[in-house]
Formats: C-alpha cells, sequence, structure tokens
C-alpha cells in the first residue's frame, strides 16, 4: 500500500508478458505455454479474444483456409469452434456431418459464428494452463506506465479496475493491445497513419505523411428479426445529425444502403432482407455475391443449420462501411477527444439500427423493419452492442524491415508473387484492405499476393525486448491493411511468443536470431515442427 492508499502489487516470476488479450495475445500465449514458459497477460476489457470476442468480429479469411495458409494452432482453434456446436448445438444432420461447417452460413468467410463461442473455445484452449499456475490472466487492466533502461524494458505497470496497481517484471514482453499502447509508454520509436511515397516509395502512399489520418473503426452490434413484434430503440440523441451525415466521398447520408464500392469506388446500393435465402456460399469468393445482401453478409446463426423449430431467426452482425466511425482516430488525441468518439462510433452504430427499424426501404414497398431485435446473448454484452470497438489499425513499431506496398501488391509484383523474405516466419493472404479514414480518404482496395511474414517486421530497430503480437508489426498505413487479419494476426502472436521461447533457451537476443544464419534457420525449424507454415505452395488465380 502505497501512500494515499494505493495498492500496489508485483509479479517477477513470468518468463513473458502479454500485454493486450486480443487475437495475437491469445496465439502468443498457447505458444509461449506449449514451450513451458509461465506466462502473465493483460487485458483492458473483461475477456480476452480482441477482434473474435469483444469486437464481435468472425474471422476475415483467405479462399484457401481449409487447406492451407494458417498455422497448426489458428487451425485447432477454427476445428474448436466447429466442434462447439456440434457437441452442444442441435444441429441437423447435414450440418453436423458438414466438416467445413460455416455455423451462420455468412457470406464474409468460411466460419461465420456468435462472438460468444469464441469467448467460449478460447478460454477452453487456456484453461488448463490457468489451473496450473503457468498462465495468469489479469482482466480490465490497463497499462498506465513502463520503465526502461537504455535499450530494454525493465518493468510494465498496469492499472486494474478495483484501482490497484500491478507491476510486471520479465525477461520478455508483447505488446498485443489492440492500438499499441504499450509503444509509447516504453519509448519504442512508432509510426502512426500514413507515411508518405517518399519514405516509403508506395503508389497509394500520398506526397506527404498524415500520421493522424487512420482507418476507420466500428461498433459492431448483433441483431435477429421476430416479425410482428415491435423491439424499435430509443431514438438516440444525435439522431438528426448522423441519419443526414455525409463524408465528401460518399454518395448520400452514410447511414442509408448505398455506400462506396470498395474496388470500384462507385456507388453500389445494398439490400437488407431479414432472413432472406439467396443461394449458397460459392467457393470462388470473386463470383459470390456478399455484402450485396448484407443481411446474409456477416450472419452468425442460419436457422437451417438446426433442427426445425429451435431458431425462429437468423442472427447477424452489423459491421458493415455505414458504421465506419471517421470523424477522429483513438490514437495521438487527447483522453477527452478519444471518449468523444467511442460515443460518436457508438451513436453512429445505434443511429444505423434505428433507421433500419424505422426507416429502412422494405421489398413491399414499406418503410422500416420493427422487428429487428439487439442479441445480447450472441455477443454476451447486456446490450447487444459489441463490447468493444473494431479496430483495423495501429500504431506500428520502427522495424528493422518495413513491408510496404510493393513487396505484396499483386499490380508491382504480377506473376512473381510477393517479395520472399529468408527470414520468414509465416504466411498470409489478403487485399490490401483499407476503409475510408479519418483524413477524408476513400477506400483503398486493391489485390495482393499470398505473403509472407518477415521476422525483421517484428523487431523494434532498437528495443530488445519487446515484440509486437498484432497489427503493431513493421508494416505501413498501407499494408496493414492486408497483415491486419485474423490468420495474419494469431500468427503474427504465435511467432514472437515462439520467438521468446527460443531466445530464453538458447540463450540469444531476438535481433541476433535474425542475423546470425544459424539461429535463424533453428529457429524457422522449430516453427515448421509446430505447424506453422512459413511458405505458400505453388498457386495460380489469386
Amino acid at each position: 500500500m502505497q501512500p494515499g492508499g494505493t495498492l500496489e502489487s508485483r509479479i517477477t516470476d513470468a518468463d513473458l508478458a502479454i500485454i493486450g488479450g486480443g487475437v495475437g495475445a491469445v496465439a502468443a500465449a498457447l505458444a509461449a505455454l506449449r514451450h513451458g514458459l509461465r506466462v502473465v497477460l493483460t487485458e483492458e476489457g473483461d475477456r480476452i479474444g480482441g477482434q473474435f470476442t469483444s469486437q464481435g468480429v468472425p474471422p476475415d479469411e483467405h479462399r484457401w483456409i481449409e487447406q492451407f495458409g494458417c498455422t497448426t494452432s489458428y487451425r485447432r482453434y477454427r476445428n474448436a469452434v466447429r466442434d462447439h456446436y456440434r457437441t452442444w448445438y442441435p444441429l441437423t444432420v447435414s450440418a453436423r456431418n458438414e466438416p467445413h461447417l460455416n455455423p451462420g452460413l455468412g457470406r464474409v468467410g468460411a466460419l461465420c459464428h456468435e462472438p460468444r463461442v469464441s469467448g467460449a473455445v478460447l478460454r477452453a484452449l487456456v484453461d488448463p494452463y490457468l489451473s496450473s499456475g503457468r498462465l495468469r490472466i489479469l482482466l480490465r487492466a490497463r497499462p498506465v506506465a513502463a520503465r526502461t533502461e537504455g535499450d530494454r524494458v525493465r518493468s510494465v505497470t498496469v492499472d486494474r479496475a478495483d484501482g490497484g496497481l500491478v507491476h510486471i517484471v520479465s525477461p520478455y514482453y508483447l505488446d498485443a493491445t489492440e492500438l499499441g499502447d504499450l509503444l509509447p509508454l516504453a519509448g519504442v520509436e512508432h509510426v502512426t497513419g500514413f507515411e508518405s511515397r517518399h519514405e516509403t516509395g508506395e503508389p497509394s502512399a500520398p506526397g506527404e505523411a498524415q500520421p493522424g489520418n487512420m482507418q476507420a473503426f466500428s461498433w459492431v452490434f448483433a441483431v435477429d428479426h421476430q416479425e410482428g413484434e415491435n423491439h424499435v430503440i430509443d431514438r438516440p440523441a444525435n439522431y438528426d445529425h448522423w441519419s443526414t451525415y455525409r463524408p465528401d466521398y460518399w454518395p448520400g447520408p452514410q447511414i442509408g444502403l448505398t455506400a462506396p464500392d470498395p474496388r470500384t469506388r462507385e456507388p453500389l446500393t445494398r439490400t437488407f432482407t431479414p432472413n432472406i435465402r439467396s443461394g449458397p456460399v460459392l467457393a470462388d469468393q470473386s463470383q459470390d455475391p456478399g455484402d450485396r445482401e448484407l443481411w446474409e453478409f456477416r450472419r452468425a446463426v442460419a436457422r437451417e443449420q438446426y433442427e426445425p423449430g429451435f431458431v425462429t431467426s437468423d442472427v447477424t452482425l452489423v459491421n458493415w462501411p455505414m458504421i465506419d466511425y471517421v470523424e477522429g482516430p483513438l490514437i495521438g488525441v487527447s483522453e477527452e477527444d478519444k471518449a468523444r468518439h467511442l460515443a460518436g462510433a457508438r451513436e453512429l452504430s445505434a443511429s444505423m439500427l434505428y433507421w433500419l427499424q424505422t426507416e429502412a426501404p422494405r421489398p413491399d414497398g414499406g418503410r422500416g423493419w420493427p422487428g429487428l431485435r439487439l442479441r445480447p446473448d450472441v455477443m454476451d454484452t447486456p446490450d447487444g452492442f459489441a463490447a468493444a470497438p473494431y479496430i483495423r489499425e495501429s500504431r506500428r513499431i520502427r522495424a528493422e524491415y518495413t513491408v510496404v506496398e510493393q513487396d505484396v501488391s499483386l499490380a508491382v509484383r504480377g506473376e512473381a508473387g510477393a517479395t520472399p523474405y529468408d527470414d520468414t516466419v509465416g504466411v498470409g493472404m489478403y487485399r490490401i484492405d483499407l476503409h475510408p479514414s479519418t483524413g477524408g480518404d476513400n477506400y483503398i482496395d486493391v489485390p495482393s499476393c499470398p505473403f509472407q511474414i518477415p521476422l525483421g517486421a517484428l523487431l523494434p530497430v532498437r528495443v530488445r525486448n519487446l515484440l509486437p503480437a498484432g497489427k503493431n508489426i513493421g508494416s505501413t498505413h498501407i499494408t496493414n491493411g492486408c497483415y491486419r487479419l485474423h490468420p495474419v494476426e494469431w500468427n503474427i502472436g504465435e511467432a514472437a511468443a515462439s520467438l521468446v521461447a527460443y531466445c530464453l533457451g538458447e540463450t540469444v537476443e531476438p535481433h541476433d536470431v535474425r542475423r546470425k544464419e544459424g539461429h535463424l534457420r533453428a529457429f524457422q525449424g522449430r516453427l515448421k515442427a509446430d505447424g506453422v507454415e512459413l511458405a505458400w505452395p505453388e498457386i495460380r488465380g489469386y
């Protein structure tokens, strides 16, 4: 107890401290524990899992995900989600026997499911280590300080919701926060927003750096539809503002069904019809209607997957262009402005829901779907809105190697494929997908090639014992658009923790693993033994 009554404690027996509890954090913890390390993991919110759970975003993945292109541990997570449904839900015989079960039959990906289920699965994966005492999870614990000496972090302090401070002393730290919050606290050199074309040479970069210009974030919510019932929410206080709000590049009010097509930027009017059926999801995603029908796009519960009468309505997750908040970033602003932007994003989403309930056009010529009902149970929250906003962009380390657009762009690389990295620690694939930004930019959505994750992108230019474990690697604003997705973030977290385990076992530093051939090959061998794919097979048509 310090003067003034603040309760303080210390943790000094962890081999690895993971600050943040998102997708990369869980992968990192599992990897470290698998290698025998003692781990402490802190999370600002009330649950682990990040995008999978608190942010309400089922995995965005590439078209080959069922065959290759992810780590064995990520595949174990995916299989566990499916097994959870097979074990506990009254699925139809055909759904139960479908090897690639997609619980919600959503079109955004092959594993659309309830965030609550991801929460249960992730906790089940870590529960044995909690029981053994080798893993400690501190929830509602926000990083507030770091003590450094030279190029090393000596301790990190988290502030718990009960007012207590915990000082964590560990030989290694991973920043797995959604916004890269540990980087400024520890004095780690980093960047935010757009780099300049002069610095990176990227075709899509602006002429001058724009550090405050970042991707929109969104506040996701879950709804079903109960025909003949009225579940209209209270009219949001600023509904008049949001219902007429229109960014310069938007074809009309942002709240509506017309928004830019991400790839062409031309106006595209979607449809929204609760419980509609427009055919099976196509394996060739380039031919699938995708988000043209919004109800199906991120559907997490599909009635036909269950025994008759068990489910009365589908459940869809609203994570659409119409709720992208572009009024300001969450990084580089005052706490007051950050709170204002968070509240604004949530109210934008509430306004979208109110518009759907009261004004959205219906096929019968009417207006509004009053039977739309928030589903708190699906989100595992009190009100059906996600527990936290969906974050697309973080602070990013100044790294020994920074991945640039020219490394992965299909337009630049062509048939040669993405730049190969001798120090690869994993693979990923997604389009360079940048949502509208706080600086007034429209979508940047261009094809990329299947790529590798270079170890150099995980190594800060100076600090020796802190590594990124998520969207905060050495990517640019542009390449963040394809390195930020779920399987890639998982791979990054797993590789970072595996590197720590290797370094502790071999008494070597992370930077030396990359610089010394023998260590690099030995480390890559261990990754492969753990089921981390270091290169893509030969594929065509991406």
